[in-house]
């Protein structure tokens, strides 16, 4: 079995300590794992997929909750903590035979990626985030115009079943909405890719889940940061950030955030929406393959 947008891509489903996670594999080089975003699926990675499978073994999984991937007690507290998503990923990479491996993360899938690096610093030989802030300092720079433009931060996490209700009264019109606005208007997604994602945000359970995601997000996400920044836990692999071209304040800047987490961070900005992996791939790519040639392997 394989999606026309990824040729060769051989899928599977396996089963993880709370989950059974979908995963597509192609390559036969070192392993690097690419985890998508809120809310699509592995399609995200579809520009990018293909091209790193000639250097590397490329492994596309849907989180947790998203796309063809399902918790298997999705109403059991914590189980879509970004803890519990890490793990399902170690275990995941575990099963496919590599107990070390790079990750690349865009939006929550990058979540996901530092969560990993905190908690199975020997799995992760090195970090991509794509942008992505740690969410502690996320919360700390909250402005009336992230409100405004993240607003799906706070009306998914609003407690069961109220988001769930209104979203799910017509899931076309607020995912076009959502895609678009997170496009900044701009043309970028492939139909195939749209058609996949509408096909999960239809389901009932998936949009139950993404709004546990962002529901942890303001709970026990928001503790693990706190808590490892009080005990000064670093990422200890190579961080490579990449981030949204626009104005940020000195403090915010997402470089400046990074090397408080980490001692070995670079990055560079793209001039892009925020869905950098859809819309600049050549870009992405620019900066990603030198950086995973000289940190891995």
């Amino acid at each position: 079995m394989s999606h026309s947008l990824l040729p060769g891509f051989e899928y599977s489903t396996l089963i993880t300590h709370g989950a059974q996670i979908q995963v597509a594999v192609k390559g036969s080089g070192p392993p690097l794992l690419l985890l998508h975003g809120y809310p699509q699926n592995h399609l995200a990675w579809h520009r990018l997929a293909p091209r790193l499978s000639e250097d590397y073994t490329v492994v596309l999984a849907d989180l947790r909750g998203y796309g063809e991937s399902r918790a298997l007690e999705p109403n059991a507290p914590g189980s879509y903590d970004k803890s519990a998503l890490a793990l399902d990923q170690v275990q995941v990479m575990q099963q496919l035979g590599f107990e070390r491996f790079a990750v690349v993360g865009h939006d929550r899938g990058a979540r996901v990626a530092y969560r990993l690096a905190l908690e199975y610093p020997e799995a992760v030989s090195a970090l991509v985030s794509l942008t992505v802030v740690p969410i502690l300092d996320v919360w700390g720079g909250v402005n009336k115009a992230f409100a405004l433009n993240a607003y799906h931060w706070f009306l998914l996490a609003q407690p069961f079943d109220l988001p769930e209700r209104l979203i799910g009264a017509d899931p076309a019109y607020f995912l076009n909405w959502t895609l678009q606005r997170m496009a900044q208007g701009r043309e970028i997604y492939h139909p195939l890719a749209l058609e996949s994602y509408h096909r999960a945000f239809a389901r009932p359970q998936v949009l139950h889940a993404m709004c546990e995601d962002y529901r942890a997000a303001v709970g026990a996400d928001t503790d693990a940061d706190l808590a490892d920044r009080d005990a000064g836990h670093q990422v200890r692999c190579p961080v490579l950030v990449l981030w949204q071209d626009r104005p940020y304040a000195p403090a915010s800047h997402p470089l400046t955030v990074w090397q408080t987490w980490a001692p070995d961070v670079r990055g560079a900005a793209i001039a892009a929406s925020h869905m950098l992996p859809e819309e600049a791939p050549e870009a992405v790519l620019e900066q990603l393959s030198p950086f995973l040639q000289q940190v891995w392997p």
